[in-house]
């Protein structure tokens, strides 16, 4: 038995809320495969429409008359951890009781902790929230100096925040925990709410997006995890990618992730931060090992049939 921290991918979710519940049935049978082998289960997942749809619609709401309140964008993200981990967890135990597999499943409203000393504060890149006017913007900047809108490919100007990386995990202890007790457990739900400590000890949010990939890389640390699987739309990585000499990956080494990366073989906005994040758990501790793997192929992965396996 193997403890596993599953990243699901946005292929895994849908745009909308009933996409999404015929979406996730799909990645339950791959989920509930790993535990019908008697594998210990943790999930992560992105989160990129279902924040962006109820961070649209509040705002929509607020400027048209909705009489709703402003709502900061750590809410925001805490909200779509409920959406998403509420139909994942009806999809989870459907599949699971066909498999005659009696398992509770929790989703745990997760916080991540950032330095508010991370270069990435100082350079805000992802793109939140409507678009709107060059003017409107500068209008939004000159009343609220803390936010920052830029334009966006030629389509309108739209609110960017930052991308930190995970430093901890507050509700870790918690994971750990349900785990051990037997359940199948949903967290860090779109990288996690971002949240800085403060020198009371207190944790305060921000408005910022971590990826997914690496605060599932961070959980599968913390709670001690055999593998970190990514599960993404292709079967394998491949270096040359969509060229006549394209190559699969079967299996490769830190070091050679590392050299693969630095000559530009894995695309900045795709599988790059897959390829990082699984060399940093494969290098966290002898014997941990990293899969990228398609959703569809990620049982056979154990036994070498598919997926990038990415070892110290």
């Amino acid at each position: 038995m193997s403890r596993i921290v599953i990243a699901l991918g946005g292929n895994a979710l849908g745009n909308t809320p009933a996409e999404q519940m015929e979406k996730v049935a799909d990645a339950a049978k791959s989920i509930i495969a790993f535990v019908k082998e008697g594998h210990e289960v943790i999930i992560g997942h992105g989160n990129g429409p279902q924040v962006g749809m109820i961070n649209n619609a509040m705002d929509f709401s607020n400027k048209n008359g909705g009489k709703t309140p402003e709502m900061p964008f750590p809410e925001c993200g805490a909200m779509s951890q409920g959406y998403i981990g509420y139909h994942l967890q009806n999809a989870l135990i459907r599949e699971a009781r066909k498999q005659n597999i009696n398992k509770n499943v929790v989703t745990v409203v997760t916080q991540v902790e950032v330095s508010e000393s991370d270069k990435a504060f100082a350079n805000p890149t992802k793109p939140i929230g409507s678009f709107m006017s060059e003017a409107e913007a500068k209008e939004i900047m000159a009343n609220k100096p803390g936010q920052i809108f830029k334009e966006d490919a030629g389509r309108g100007w739209r609110r960017v925040v930052p991308s930190p990386l995970p430093i901890d995990i507050v509700e870790k202890g918690a994971i750990q925990q349900l785990v051990e007790a037997g359940n199948i457990v949903i967290a860090c739900g779109g990288g996690g709410i971002p949240v800085v400590k403060k020198a009371e000890g207190d944790y305060e949010g921000v408005a910022a997006v971590i990826d997914k990939d690496f605060a599932s890389e961070k959980l599968a640390e913390l709670v001690d995890a055999d593998y970190l699987f990514i599960l993404t739309a292709v079967d394998r990585v491949c270096i040359n990618f969509n060229k006549p000499d394209q190559k699969e990956l079967k299996e490769i080494t830190v070091k050679e992730a590392d050299e693969l990366a630095a000559q530009g073989h894995f695309a900045p906005g795709s599988m790059l931060p897959k390829v990082v994040a699984s060399k940093t758990f494969a290098d966290s501790k002898a014997g941990r090992k990293a899969v990228i793997v398609s959703l569809e192929k990620a049982a056979l992965a154990m036994t070498g049939e598919s997926g990038t396996v990415i070892i110290k």
